[in-house]
């Protein structure tokens, strides 16, 4: 079972920016893909970036890269997500994802754990 707790939303105006954390157990940050779904009031819930299992790759949605980083610590055991310029488009919940040893694309396609969210709230 992955450990996931996110952390880091808020309100924030357009323009700002945000940094998200996800703390990890030791053995969800070494042996699961971990990333960062989002979903905003209404609507499906969105791939946003995410890492091979152990790190070794990324995977980030087309319309994000640039605007949106992902990182790992690995002496914190936590993912990052850094968002910039941010706009109220991208006013959503931010779910932290993993999958047990999977790639970054598989968890693109699907994750099987989920940590509960964290609001991120862009005003204009």
């Amino acid at each position: 079972q992955a450990q996931l707790a996110e952390s880091g939303g808020g309100l924030v105006q357009a323009g700002a920016s945000l940094r998200l954390s996800c703390v990890t157990s030791a053995s969800t940050f070494q042996n699961y893909a971990l990333g960062w779904f989002r979903q905003a009031p209404g609507k499906e819930r969105d791939f946003v970036a995410a890492y091979d299992w152990g790190g070794g790759g990324t995977e980030y949605a087309a319309s994000l890269k640039g605007r949106f980083t992902i990182s790992r610590d690995s002496a914190e055991k936590t993912i990052y997500l850094q968002m910039n310029d941010l706009i109220p488009e991208d006013t959503a919940m931010y779910y932290c994802a993993a999958n047990p040893y999977g790639s970054a694309v598989g968890l693109k396609n699907g994750a099987r754990y989920w940590g509960r969210g964290t609001q991120v709230t862009v005003s204009s």
